[in-house]
């Protein structure tokens, strides 16, 4: 049996931008996603604390260090630019490697920057 684990969250990040003319996604700066072990083109679940909303999108890259979190296109009409989200993504494991897994949480400073 596979089990659908926690794999990594980035935690508290400030929306920096929302572009409706795109084709969809998110982009967050490289930094977080290597520092989170998320790829580019991976699914994340993007939850906005601020408004409650839970979205399901994938990963683009932003440029590395510019702190940049922004949802494209549809996504871009589920938050504001200043909203607080929490991002998630997933794996699934066998039912014996449960135990041993352990999710990789990135907490960031003021300006998306891993602490």
């Amino acid at each position: 049996m596979m089990i659908t684990m926690l794999k990594s969250k980035i935690h508290r990040v400030r929306l920096t931008g929302a572009e409706l003319d795109y084709e969809g996604s998110i982009a967050i700066d490289k930094n977080l996603l290597k520092a989170a072990g998320i790829y580019a083109n991976e699914q994340v679940h993007v939850l906005n604390l601020n408004t409650g909303q839970r979205l399901v999108t994938y990963t683009i890259e932003a440029a590395e260090g510019s702190g940049e979190i922004c949802l494209n296109g549809p996504a871009a009409r589920m938050g504001q630019v200043g909203d607080i989200l929490i991002i998630i993504s997933y794996c699934h494991l066998p039912e014996n490697e449960v135990a041993n897994h352990h999710p990789i949480i990135v907490k960031v400073d003021k300006n998306n920057r891993p602490i």
